[in-house]
């Protein structure tokens, strides 16, 4: 069509064009629209003119929505989600007989008209008036293209829909000046491919390359006479012409269309005679859109990094823009899961724990270093169907990204991040504490941020067994993971100290708050996800260094633009030796502790289980210096169940633990997700021991811990009699002073214990000048116990040495 001429005003043609459609309008029957005959052309001109020149020139076509698609870390599909089942495609791959036959049958004129076909218009009026409704529209491929703008521009907004699709003067006059505006922009070609790639289609395909999938499983360069002609016909009215449910309906449209074809010499009376013989020939194709068709039962993966990038300010400033770009589609989203590591924890998901059991597992791996979320599996399958045990509950996320409430209470997983913030502070892995199996605490004992005291009340801990009473290190107090040492290694760190640490380490409640400073926390009583744990328990195995998780690598949307995305923050909680310090004694739990039934015996692996009050919960978190995961089990709909005679994975269990249950599905996942990776090492150290003569006790025990305890700081030197008031605990002015709980000096290489304790006092003011350890002052490192008051007590590292510490082996 011509463009405006060099003074600014229409076109002799465009002016024709203007005062004839609006003229037209006037009469109310342009594209189908039919009134009575009488007042039909009695409309007055100027007002609608007028109208007509009010409507604003500039027409915005936003994008297509298209299809996003999510793949694995290697590029394979795990699932497509989309607003609208649309692939956007050029001309060149439309089947030409498909450009012919919807010309032929929505606008056979296509090619000699502009934005209005008078002709066509007149001859709607003429059959309209006869039948006394609408028998026959006269809207050009151009206006249709410009009210199916509207309508995609109206989304899911019914009010919008309904106003796009309205039969009314005035939106026929919108639609034929926009329409104007088209035809003077765009080529007839760029035109017809709009058009065919934004029609709907019915059965949820919009565009032709959907269609074509949709009803003949293949593209729409493919299609042939008797399909194309198929699909042109459906464009008129797709659920009443629907092949799928009225098939005579459909080749009774069919045919039309194939004789209009013939009509037009779009297609040879001989090649229509030969299509009109042939049956509708479909081969269905279903929808296959969102996180429920993901492959390798990776539909709660796929959900996470669909909220990943709705909640992600990287995606958006506001919550619109990211609902708005991900509605839009066309994007191609490369993530972090790995096939393999997928398989083997939905494998192991599902080894122990069957999806109708009365409990749930979850399993999600880390990459240490990276945050890559390697996968994220549950034994309860991804969507609705709640009689074939669906869900949408992610288990393994936080609340805000699709998880529980508030996620789960960790247990005694959380006991080596209290190991990590007593070493920091000081505090020697030999140090000791002797308890009886159960005993009862002063909450006033613990401090919380400004050295204030917690609580007034009184704590009653436990361990596991009974049998579980006498002097423990801290080696050996993660192995058997004993209660009792961990509340009174708690009183000496702080709850301030123990929650930066856990926070330093990523540590989060599942539902979004802060960790509160409680001494149950000590024991895991705060609840967290299971990718929040494997996440801190990557910290370790990255020697100190924490790495939020993140699960997108890199995104593209349709035209092949790379988009920004969140990318992992990585930061320093603790130093590299006392990370390898944990790792080694953290090995112990799954050699000879209580994660026996989850080690590995091809390569070194550490961890630790964990099992909360009532059972209500059982954990095994644990890695390699590759691999983070973490296992929980425990009840996923409802208030939680204590998990005492139970039929799990058909197997019986007069009692749930974390190293009977989630250690086994830790093994098979890391062991499936592993093969064939290299075998990496932890860097060894020797971690100082005491001499708590019960060696007897290290061998493996069955059972778990989790249930409160007792504090009584033990002689570290049982073979030396010490005299009365050595070991601090008395308090200021009291016999021993305020050194309080002793901690140990070593010799230069860490390995034996030295023979002073600190917290002597000159036994008059209690604490002041208290004595200092005969701890080692070789430059290669040892511990200064340090004793006196609350100033002094800790000790700490050597200056020198590895990170301040004792010496690696």
């Amino acid at each position: 069509m011509p463009n405006k001429r060099s003074g600014g005003g229409l076109s002799g043609t465009q002016q024709a064009a203007k005062f004839l459609g609006v003229s037209v309008l006037s009469g109310a029957v342009l594209a189908g629209i039919a009134l009575p005959v009488a007042g039909g052309l009695g409309l007055a001109a100027k007002g609608t003119v007028e109208s007509f020149d009010e409507i604003p020139m500039d027409f915005k076509r936003p994008p297509l929505s298209q299809k996003n698609r999510i793949l694995d870390s290697e590029g394979n599909l795990i699932a497509t989600d989309y607003y609208r089942d649309r692939t956007v495609v050029p001309l060149k791959k439309i089947s030409p007989t498909m450009r012919k036959a919807i010309v032929a049958i929505e606008d056979s004129r296509f090619y000699e008209h502009g934005a209005i076909d008078l002709k066509s218009v007149m001859r709607a009026l003429n059959r309209n008036a006869q039948q006394g409704g609408v028998a026959e529209g006269g809207s050009t491929l151009t206006q249709q293209y410009v009210k199916n703008v509207f309508v995609e521009q109206a989304g899911d907004d019914q009010e919008k829909v309904a106003e796009a699709t309205q039969q009314t003067i005035g939106r026929k006059i919108q639609e034929l000046k926009y329409a104007i505006r088209i035809e003077e922009e765009l080529s007839k070609e760029q035109i017809l491919e709009n058009y065919l790639n934004i029609t709907f289609f019915g059965q949820q395909a919009y565009g032709i390359e959907a269609a074509a999938r949709r009803y003949f499983s293949k593209n729409a360069a493919d299609l042939e006479l008797h399909e194309a002609a198929l699909l042109a016909g459906l464009v008129q009215s797709p659920t009443y012409y629907d092949p799928v449910n009225y098939p005579d309906r459909a080749v009774k449209r069919r045919n039309i269309v194939l004789n209009r074809m013939a009509e037009t010499g779009a297609a040879t009376k001989a090649d229509v005679a030969a299509a009109k013989k042939k049956d509708l020939g479909l081969k269905v194709s279903k929808p296959r859109s969102g996180c429920i068709t993901a492959t390798d039962k990776a539909g709660f993966f796929c959900d996470y990094v669909r909220k990943v990038i709705l909640t992600d300010p990287v995606f958006g400033k506001t919550e619109e823009e990211r609902k708005d770009l991900w509605k839009r589609g066309g994007l191609t989203v490369r993530t972090t899961l790995s096939p393999k590591a997928q398989k083997a924890s939905a494998d192991a998901a599902t080894s122990l724990v069957y999806e109708d059991d009365p409990v749930a597992t979850a399993v999600v791996q880390v990459e240490p270093g990276t945050g890559k979320i390697l996968s994220m599996a549950q034994s309860r399958p991804y969507g609705l169907d709640q009689n074939k045990n669906q869900t949408l509950l992610n288990l393994s996320v936080d609340n805000d990204m699709g998880g529980s409430t508030s996620g789960f209470q960790v247990g005694s997983t959380f006991k080596p991040i209290v190991a990590a913030a007593a070493m920091a502070e000081g505090i020697s892995p030999a140090s000791t504490y002797k308890s009886d199996w159960k005993t009862v605490f002063d909450e006033s004992d613990f401090t919380v941020c400004g050295n204030k005291p917690y609580g007034s009340d009184e704590w009653d801990v436990q361990n596991e067994l009974e049998s579980e009473k006498g002097t423990w290190d801290m080696t050996g107090a993660l192995s058997k993971s004993i209660n009792t040492y961990f509340v009174d290694l708690g009183q000496k760190v702080g709850l301030c100290d123990i929650v930066k640490m856990a926070e330093k380490m990523g540590v989060k409640r599942g539902d979004g708050e802060s960790l509160e400073q409680l001494p149950a926390m000590i024991l895991g009583g705060q609840n967290s996800s299971p990718l929040t744990m494997a996440s801190a328990y990557a910290t370790f195995a990255n020697r100190g260094t924490y790495c939020s998780p993140v699960a997108i690598e890199k995104i593209t949307d349709a035209d092949g633009k790379k988009l920004p995305v969140p990318r992992t923050k990585c930061k320093r909680a603790m130093s590299e030796h006392i990370a390898d310090s944990i790792n080694k004694m953290l090995k112990g739990v799954v050699e000879d502790g209580t994660g026996t039934r989850a080690g590995l015996t091809d390569r070194d692996n550490a961890g630790k289980t964990g099992t909360t009050d009532g059972r209500k919960d059982a954990w095994f978190v644990g890695y390699t210096p590759n691999l983070s995961t973490a296992v929980w089990v425990g009840d996923d709909v409802g208030t939680p169940m204590e998990m005492y005679d139970l039929t799990i994975g058909g197997r019986y269990y007069d009692k749930v633990c974390g190293g009977c249950l989630p250690g086994p599905i830790w093994k098979t996942a890391m062991r499936g997700a592993l093969k064939g990776e290299p075998v990496e090492s932890f860097n060894d150290v020797q971690v100082p021991r005491a001499d708590t003569g019960d060696k007897d006790r290290d061998g493996g025990r069955g059972g778990d811990d989790d249930k409160p305890g007792d504090r009584r700081p033990g002689n570290p030197f049982p073979d030396i009699t010490l005299p009365p008031g050595l070991i601090g605990g008395g308090g200021n002015g009291g016999p021993g002073g305020g050194g309080g709980a002793s901690t140990m000096g070593g010799t230069t290489d860490g390995a034996t214990v030295g023979t002073s304790v600190g917290g002597v006092t000159d036994g008059g003011t209690g604490g002041d000048t208290g004595g200092d350890s005969i701890g080692a002052t070789s430059t290669t490192g040892g511990w200064d116990a340090g004793g006196g008051n609350g100033t002094n007590g800790n000790g700490g590292w050597q200056t020198s040495g590895q990170d301040g510490g004792w010496t690696p082996r």
